[in-house]
């Protein structure tokens, strides 16, 4: 069908459900708020999944549903119908005789969308499903818009993201997916709590953007008179709470990062976050690895899983290497040369990677290694040793301070998680923000600002300690076998459609 042609036929259907919703007005019954439910259609599935015709007849078990009218098959004096609750479908027997007067009459003329609430005992039919044979039913919210096709859903990705309550009405896959990523959340909450962490909550609007390179959002505030910034990362002010006293912390926050949008990129994204005093970045890869094999146990019940056709092992030890040698595995000819600027700009010349004249022998090793390595890295990897030049807030390398006690934790060629020893020494710190500040009046949007009061919280003294961020969105996605960073979030950000220009 054309689309001129697809238009016209849903503005038909669209007026005349609006005419069934006047006469359902001018009845004085539309939108009732009166209707309470007893069951799920999901437990009952469950509960009875046991129960022959002869058992659930014997028993006699009454139940209020509601949910959405999915799909109906109308037959005579007798119809079926499929309704959809937060857990999932049930099937409706509806009989005319069954029914109060006239109530049959009216559900013949329902559509597929409205929302309805049913009544009656539990029973299965000649094919054996589970059903309702209903004694009541209501019309409670009227649909004014047709559902996408029953057999095919909604299958056209952009309006799936910009219509995410049509996709998750019509999709039962992508509900799943989403009741995952509530998972993840609880187990990961469960975990930390179990281990004596602290959950805590950090501002989101920040006079100075810290705990990361990256570009921020700016606001303005009007009572206060001064621009504030969405936060980039909590971690300076997580750092701040364990010089107060809270020695184990952890948040799972909102990221706020004025960049690119891609398949693993959203301007607001979720991390976890955690601190922890008198421990190093050993033990938080330690940690990592046993919360995310445990994750993945529980979640899926199994350690290996599949993700994009690629088996990923969770139950093996993870691998263990440093940016070097990484660096050196995917590029042979810059072994011996990696402290050479020279050799890292030809090497990055012929990759076609721009530079910048103020760049380190850190920052160009680091982008050989993002653009050689890490996307080669696929069963789970720490990688170590990242560059002091790159990682302003991470202790330096007692034996070679050019280089942090840094990891990143890279899986199926992304990284899913950034941790290391904290930087305690104030002095130390306020060189490298000094540094950062200057790299940003130099036209490095992403630096960081010179935050002069976490200078001053490290003066009163932060003990050792570490921390470490883990991408929820990217780790959903590793768990629920998701593409693109859109399909695990609710409402990912999209560029404006033609009529919202114009709007």
């Amino acid at each position: 069908m054309a689309e001129k042609d697809q238009q016209h036929e849903e503005h038909r259907l669209i007026a005349e459900r609006r005419r069934k919703l006047g006469e359902w007005r001018n009845s004085g019954a539309a939108f009732p708020n009166d209707f309470g439910r007893t069951h799920l259609a999901a437990d009952l599935q469950r509960n009875y999944a046991e129960h022959d015709a002869e058992a659930l007849q014997a028993a006699a078990i009454p139940v209020q549903i509601a949910g959405r009218l999915i799909l109906k098959r109308v037959m005579g004096k007798a119809s079926f119908a499929t309704l959809r609750d937060m857990s999932g479908d049930i099937q409706l027997f509806v009989r005319r005789d069954d029914l109060p007067e006239g109530v049959y009459q009216s559900f013949k003329g329902w559509d597929a969308g409205d929302i309805v609430g049913a009544t009656g005992l539990l029973m299965r039919t000649q094919t054996g499903e589970l059903s309702v044979h209903c004694d009541s039913l209501r019309l409670l919210t009227k649909s004014l818009r047709p559902l996408p096709d029953k057999y095919h859903g909604l299958e056209d990705t952009e309006v799936r993201y910009r219509q995410r309550y049509l996709d998750l009405m019509t999709n039962p896959t992508v509900r799943e997916a989403f009741y995952t990523r509530s998972h993840i959340v609880r187990y990961i909450r469960e975990y930390f709590h179990a281990k004596g962490y602290l959950e805590v909550e950090t501002p989101m609007m920040q006079p100075i953007p810290g705990g990361a390179t990256a570009r921020p959002f700016v606001t303005h505030h009007n009572a206060l008179e001064r621009d504030l910034y969405l936060r980039v990362a909590p971690e300076l002010y997580l750092k701040r709470l364990l010089v107060g006293g809270f020695e184990k912390v952890y948040e799972i926050n909102r990221n706020f990062r004025n960049e690119g949008v891609s398949t693993r990129h959203n301007p607001e994204f979720t991390m976890l976050e955690f601190y922890e005093a008198y421990s190093d970045y050993r033990v938080a890869m330690d940690l990592t690895e046993d919360l995310l094999r445990g994750l993945a146990r529980d979640v899926l019940g199994t350690e290996s899983i599949t993700y994009q056709g690629e088996s990923i092992d969770f139950g093996s030890d993870f691998a263990r290497v440093t940016v070097a040698e990484a660096v050196v595995a995917q590029n042979p000819e810059l072994k011996g040369q990696l402290s050479s600027p020279e050799a890292l700009r030809l090497r990055l010349d012929a990759l076609g990677v721009p530079t910048q004249p103020h760049w380190g022998v850190g920052k160009l090793l680091l982008e050989i290694f993002e653009k050689t390595a890490e996307g080669e890295l696929r069963q789970p990897t720490f990688v170590t040793d990242y560059p002091t030049e790159v990682s302003p807030l991470a202790r330096p390398r007692d034996d070679d301070p050019s280089v942090t006690e840094r990891f990143e934790l890279i899986v199926a060629g992304r990284e899913i998680a950034n941790g290391f020893s904290e930087l305690n020494d104030a002095e130390d710190q306020a060189r490298r923000f000094q540094q950062q500040a200057e790299e940003k009046a130099a036209g490095d949007a992403e630096a960081m600002h010179y935050d002069a009061d976490y200078i001053r919280a490290l003066e009163y003294g932060m003990p050792p300690a570490v921390g470490e961020g883990i991408g929820i969105d990217r780790l959903v996605m590793l768990l629920t076998d998701a593409p693109s960073i859109r399909d695990v979030l609710l409402f990912p950000a999209m560029r404006p459609q033609a009529a919202d220009k114009a709007d």
